[in-house]
């Protein structure tokens, strides 16, 4: 696919995704949304990487939805002729939550700049969230009279809490990321020029990991809904897995031999 919002390149097993629009901030359009699905979709079915990067092009990682053209430009109507703001959603935004969610691969968000409203929900979905110094969140939907979406109503108050989830989405302030790193939102707080250099270095670290990491994050998400009894039965799944992988044989090799090991992935 010729990409038109977003660029994707890997080296040494990491891939980066770049939103790459950023004249708006890298406002997240519908064509953004959907150029993310695809190559997203992509690397899960590659063989190339093993974790990914996600960040912004220019001043910020992402300001929210593209409201340019008015509040109801480019939704459809509902059947009280009136516009239906959660059209798109349904159709583009969820399934784009949902695959982050679900993706194969340990993701690390670096955001630089603003995270605003969707953006924000899509900076929370690293598995690692690297904020530079001039970063910050901002649950954007009050000034607009609307509702969080993107996930930030289930991924807020299990990150940080009910009450400075609902300091976020009530009162619609900014959350500097030296703030956000204290609320346990973000993982790494760095100068603004180490940004990619630390979202880097812990992706490399990731890919470099066994296959079992991708198995980890995935049973971390689920664990948000499950129960005590269900999530030590997914562990114990988990490991029966994890325990027919090359990369653990070679694990327990490295261990004995007292060598560091040399995942494969696999």
């Amino acid at each position: 696919m010729d990409y038109q919002k977003i660029r994707v390149s890997t080296e040494g097993g990491v891939a980066t995704v770049t939103l790459a629009d950023p004249s708006t901030l890298n406002a997240a359009s519908l064509e953004i949304a959907r150029e993310l699905i695809h190559a997203f979709s992509a690397i899960a079915h590659s063989r190339e990487a093993r974790a990914v990067i996600l960040t912004g092009e220019g001043r910020g990682f992402c300001s929210g939805a593209n409201l340019s053209g008015g509040g109801a430009a480019g939704r459809e109507l509902d059947v009280d002729g009136k516009p239906d703001a959660g059209s798109a959603l349904e159709s583009t935004y969820n399934p784009l939550m949902t695959l982050l969610r679900d993706f194969p691969l340990p993701i690390v968000t670096a955001v630089n700049g603003p995270a605003a409203g969707v953006g924000c929900s899509i900076a929370l979905m690293g598995d690692m969230i690297v904020a530079a110094e001039s970063a910050y969140f901002l649950q954007a939907f009050r000034r607009i009279g609307l509702v969080p979406d993107g996930g930030s109503t289930y991924l807020l108050p299990r990150l940080i809490g009910k009450a400075r989830a609902m300091e976020m989405m009530l009162l619609g302030d900014k959350v500097p990321a030296a703030t956000a790193l204290q609320w346990g939102l973000v993982n790494r707080c760095v100068p603004d020029d180490q940004l990619m250099s630390t979202a880097h270095a812990l992706a490399l670290e990731l890919a470099n990991g066994p296959a079992a990491l991708g198995t980890i994050r995935k049973l971390v998400w689920d664990s948000l809904d499950s129960d005590w009894t269900g999530q030590l039965h997914a562990e114990r799944r988990a490991q029966k897995f994890a325990g027919k992988t090359e990369d653990f044989l070679e694990g327990v090799s490295a261990f004995l031999q007292k060598r560091a090991a040399a995942f494969k992935g696999r």
